[in-house]
């Protein structure tokens, strides 16, 4: 299963993000989505084995939409929870057991009466409590949690239960049937609602509230196991969520090099001696470099205090008690460094991130350029050989000795050449720095 954000909330997130203009943690808002259902869905898949089947299998009730583990657990939670959309029980009189009976057996848990342990049908009741209520108990164990009751009002109840029987119609199919006892409602489900009603599937999205709601054991562990893992690192809403982001146009960028923020743009410095901008440009920048955790409120009042209010000025209207003093319009002074402020932002040059804090773009640190690999060194030619002797030249039959070679200068002899220092890189021409 996979927490997965919903896009329709994301979309929100966006249009909120891209009017504040401020920068906020990734993973913070990923952790806020896991914490409240209503803004994530759960998508649940199952895993196939080599040969294509299902490990386990996932099973959809069409009814309320509802997931389960198996056929049978579906089968039951449709009886339970939707009987009457396919059968209607009918009861009619009948005659009483026939005896004189004194007590009968009750179980311990749920309080239903089972009968006579002697009469005829009380090991049939028996075992059916332990399968439908009970079957994740030993048997042994269940039998033993039944009790012996004598009281007269228990007993009067289980007579006069057993004086009605009770037939199940079924509806919404063209022959009226009636059905004697569950199990042959149970059979009748299978073979003619079961197709229609429940089929398997490969995976399935339910909303965080609804996932949180199934009946399935099994499935209720695995979501909660899954939210505590998540709870502490909600890395599968933030990989989902970072892609939703980018494509509603919002950038990302690393604060420390750890923490990933979300914001409408970049970190772009501005270099205020390159870049031709207007005075007020320049001051709020040089303000904000030189006052630590500023606010926007702080550069407002200290760039365009509010004038001090005079007694020809009228007084406000007094307020209801308990209810919110509305802040006061910005002067026209203080309207336009908010505006000079929301572009710097909106450029990158400015951040303001999520407790209020701006900061300026920093400069961008220049790596020095790489030094050149030294080239190998030349291959040595190779040296000059003495000349071998002449063979002997038959003269008329005789050999002669050919003239001893000349002896080689000195000078002549080239040995291997010795390596070329390298020469220095030319200043500023900067080389790629490795990634």
């Amino acid at each position: 299963m996979t927490f997965l954000p919903e896009e329709k909330g994301v979309e929100s997130l966006s249009r909120q993000i891209k009017i504040s203009g401020r920068s906020f943690p990734l993973f913070d808002i990923a952790q806020m989505i896991l914490q409240k259902p209503e803004r994530h869905m759960v998508r649940f898949e199952i895993e196939k084995k080599p040969d294509g089947q299902p490990i386990q299998p996932l099973v959809l009730c069409a009814i309320d939409d509802t997931l389960w583990l198996s056929e049978d657990e579906a089968v039951s939670h449709v009886l339970e929870k939707h009987f009457g959309m396919f059968y209607q029980a009918e009861k009619t009189p009948t005659d009483p057991p026939k005896g004189t009976y004194t007590f009968v057996a009750q179980c311990g848990m749920s309080g239903v009466i089972l009968g006579p342990p002697n009469y005829h049908d009380y090991q049939n009741q028996l075992r059916k409590l332990h399968a439908e209520q009970f079957s994740r108990m030993p048997f042994d164990m269940f039998k033993a949690r039944v009790k012996i009751v004598k009281d007269e009002a228990v007993v009067k109840k289980w007579i006069e239960d057993q004086s009605v029987k009770t037939e199940f119609v079924c509806l919404n199919i063209p022959e009226a049937t009636r059905l004697n006892t569950r199990e042959e409602v149970e059979k009748h489900f299978r073979e003619v609602h079961l197709p229609n009603i429940i089929k398997q599937v490969e995976k399935h999205s339910l909303n965080g509230a609804v996932a949180r709601q199934l009946r399935s054991s099994g499935l209720q562990r695995l979501v909660r196991a899954a939210w505590e893992d998540q709870k502490r690192f909600p890395l599968q809403i933030a990989t989902v969520l970072s892609q939703q982001f980018a494509s509603h146009g919002l950038q990302f960028f690393k604060v420390n090099k750890t923490v990933t923020h979300v914001s409408v743009a970049r970190p772009h410095y501005l270099d205020l001696d390159a870049t031709p901008v207007s005075a007020q440009v320049k001051q709020i920048v040089q303000f904000i470099d030189s006052k630590p955790k500023c606010t926007r409120r702080v550069l407002v009042e200290a760039l365009a205090p509010t004038p001090a209010k005079t007694e020809a000025t009228p007084a406000p209207a007094a307020a209801a008690p308990g209810a919110p003093v509305p802040e006061a319009a910005p002067t026209p002074e203080q309207a336009a460094i908010i505006g000079d402020l929301h572009w710097l932002i909106h450029q990158g040059h400015v951040i303001e991130f999520a407790n209020g804090v701006l900061e300026t773009a920093k400069k961008p640190i220049v790596k020095p350029p790489k030094a050149p690999r030294p080239e190998p060194p030349a291959a040595a030619p190779a040296a000059n050989a003495t000349k071998p002797a002449a063979e002997p030249v038959a003269v008329n039959g005789s050999a002669e000795a050919p003239a001893p070679a000349e002896p080689v200068a000195e000078a002549q002899l080239v040995t291997a050449a010795e390596p070329v220092p390298s020469v220095p890189p030319t200043e500023g021409v900067e080389t790629p720095a490795a990634t």
